[in-house]
């Protein structure tokens, strides 16, 4: 499997804003948009072996989000009938055991929303090694969602989803990874459910209209400053060079140029806890499927022939000992 540059994926894990540069934003106070690409540039390290970690999948009649410690990693809302692949290498912080867990949410193509019998979902987990390409991928494991088994009158067996007739289904296994680097995770952050909920909703809701004006008044600066972080990962865990790494920024700072950007209201969301409840996000409360499993900072920008949605996914976290969000 490949690396490929995709415009829909990394709309999906974006960031997006007069260069006033009012904002106060503390986190990483050396970026800039400028620096950005030397700085994330400094932080990928090369090794003998480069293993990138995948999981192939085939789901039927359902759609899906997937988790990797707690974090989502993918999300298909769109075809309820379908199969691929994605790396999860950004979500494995360092090696050691991994989580997995899957949503599965009842296709709509009926009046029921309910799962039908031969509903299922299979995940085989691979990898392959960025340094050796002509090698065969590696399988470790897979997994299918659990059936029960019938018999019909005359003693014949036959299998049905584990979760038939019911709107939502979740599962989850574990697997042991061996990468060579090591992330900047959140063990040492704060479990916000631990906080009172409804003074933590309000401290978010007022953090994500700040972050959105960031956007909105295009203060690249500081769109560099809280995208650092979420980047670092995404590019040290994929081992990626400079040209990707600057093809991404330019990407990424050509979507939030253009003059049809415009971020939308934040509305109908829902707060949601993630990387055990480590790090907070207002996610999209809606049955939309265009716009589900997104948080709710998003835009509009023309691109391809047409307005399209950019979601600009921002989590917050809070550092043990100190009591203001920081982004990821």
């Amino acid at each position: 499997m490949k690396k490929t540059l995709i415009l829909v994926a990394l709309f999906t894990i974006a960031q997006g804003c007069t260069q006033k540069n009012k904002t106060m934003i503390t986190q990483n106070p050396s970026i800039t948009a400028d620096n950005i690409v030397d700085e994330l540039t400094k932080q990928v390290k090369h090794y003998p072996s480069e293993k990138i970690y995948n999981f192939r999948y085939e789901n039927f009649n359902c759609f899906i989000e997937i988790f990797v410690n707690d974090i989502l990693i993918y999300k298909d809302f769109t075809d309820s009938k379908a199969g691929s692949g994605f790396d999860i290498n950004p979500c494995i912080f360092k090696s050691g055991l991994q989580k997995v867990t899957y949503k599965m949410y009842p296709a709509k193509d009926n009046n029921l929303n309910k799962f039908e019998e031969n509903t299922y979902l299979t995940l085989q987990l691979e990898s392959y090694d960025l340094k050796n390409e002509s090698a065969d991928d590696i399988i470790y494991k897979i997994h299918k969602t659990p059936v029960t088994i019938v018999k019909d009158e005359y003693g014949n067996e036959s299998e049905l989803f584990v979760a038939t007739g019911k709107d939502y289904y979740e599962g989850s296994f574990t697997f042991e990874a061996e990468v060579p680097y090591e992330l900047e995770g959140f063990e040492d952050a704060q479990d916000l459910r631990k906080m009172d909920p409804k003074e933590l909703e309000k401290k978010l809701i007022n953090e994500y209209a700040v972050i959105k004006n960031i956007y909105q008044n295009k203060e690249y600066d500081n769109i560099a400053k809280i995208s650092f972080y979420n980047l670092k990962n995404q590019f040290v865990a994929k081992y990626d060079d400079e040209k990707y790494i600057k093809d991404v920024w330019k990407m990424l700072m050509d979507a939030y140029k253009e003059p049809s950007f415009e971020m939308q209201p934040i509305e109908n969301q829902k707060m949601v806890f993630f990387a055990d409840g480590k790090l907070v996000a207002l996610m999209q409360s809606t049955t939309d499927n265009r716009l589900r499993g997104n948080t709710a900072l998003w835009a509009k920008v023309n691109h391809d022939g047409g307005l399209r949605p950019m979601f600009c996914n921002r989590y917050f976290y809070i550092p043990k000992g100190k009591t203001k969000f920081e982004v990821y």
